[in-house]
């Protein structure tokens, strides 16, 4: 099984990876199932194989926002692995998922035996960490369609691949209300946005997918 180079699989040396694929138990969780949820205090962390999930959280008037997608080859609850805090999200298999389910105690030890590791993991909670700060004060002063432009401009760099016609895609399967929560604006206004870009060629859209036809003019749109 081959994982994105950028993930936390991927940036491991072969022994180091096989050694953590050893430990814990494997996994199965179907499309919408809770692999772990917000305010809970449970000690594992869970490293996924493969397919995608969603991290949300919840907001101040009890709605939802979209936090990230993450994917096989990356780790999911590590912060609370690592302090033993009550999570601070909620993590939501989008369709089928094959992970390894590893005790906090046990992942601790692992990284205490293989230090390289611990710098792939601290280096991709500080890219996390970068990426939401980053978002937050980027949006603070975008327009919608900026946003738009931008979030799928990150999920291409992040999780794209070729499509059809030298096309690319987002390669996230994502709704119009969950895209909405990720950029943070309300749907109607996401949705016009969408058919803007539509319009112009920019971007073809069908039932949870994204296609960009004019990369160039996306990136345009991002930093207008």
């Amino acid at each position: 099984m081959q994982w994105p180079a950028a993930s936390v699989l991927g940036r491991m040396s072969a022994e180091s990876r096989a050694e953590i694929l050893r430990l814990g138990s494997y996994r199965e969780y179907t499309s919408e199932e809770v692999v772990m949820r917000e305010g809970d205090r449970t000690n594992f962390v869970v490293l996924l194989l493969n397919g995608w999930v969603k991290v949300t959280a919840t907001t101040e008037n009890g709605g939802f926002a979209l936090l990230a997608i993450r994917h096989g080859g990356d780790l999911v609850g590590e912060l609370a692995g690592l302090d033993s805090e009550p999570r601070v999200a909620t993590v939501t298999a989008a369709g089928a998922v094959l992970a390894k389910v590893v005790r906090a105690d046990a992942f601790v030890e692992f990284l205490r035996r293989q230090p390289d590791v611990h710098q792939v993991l601290s280096s991709t909670i500080g890219a996390k960490l970068r990426s939401a700060t980053r978002r937050r004060v980027e949006f603070g002063g975008c327009s919608v369609a900026v946003r738009v432009a931008r979030v799928i401009l990150e999920l291409e760099r992040a999780y794209g691949g070729s499509s059809s016609g030298g096309h690319r895609s987002v390669g996230v399967s994502l709704t119009q209300p969950e895209l909405a929560a990720l950029v943070g604006a309300a749907e109607p206004t996401v949705h016009k946005v969408l058919r803007d870009l539509r319009q112009r060629g920019v971007l073809a859209t069908g039932y949870r997918a994204v296609v960009i036809q004019d990369l160039d003019a996306l990136r345009l749109a991002a930093n207008p």
